[in-house]
């Protein structure tokens, strides 16, 4: 499935089960929520922190696609197709970052 059809699955999930997109600021701010959700399973299952019993059964896959939910919502409010925005982002990141991170010493085993 391509981002467009992404983004129109969620626009049909919010018509269908939501009452309406809630704004832009809240969406900012429940996209930040969310990504500290994930920031936490990182930091405490494959970082230094130790995980807490009650974040053993967390889903860290559940937590990205709320993520990417929010995302989708975000760009869906504001306009933004992100099947055009994505294959733009990548395009420039293969030409200006292609030799920086095959020079980069710090990538070499």
């Amino acid at each position: 499935m391509d981002l467009e059809a992404v983004q129109k699955r969620v626009d049909d999930w919010i018509i269908t089960h939501g009452v309406r997109y809630f704004d832009a600021l809240t969406n900012m701010a429940q996209l930040t929520e969310e990504v500290g959700e994930v920031a936490r399973i990182i930091a405490r299952r494959y970082g230094e922190q130790s995980e807490k019993e009650s974040d053993k059964n967390k889903d860290l896959g559940e937590e990205l696609a709320d993520v990417i939910f929010v995302a989708i919502c975000l760009a869906n409010q504001t306009g933004v197709n992100l099947q055009d925005a994505f294959e733009k982002k990548l395009k420039i990141k293969s030409e200006r970052d292609h030799d920086r991170h095959q020079n980069n010493p710090k990538l070499k085993d």
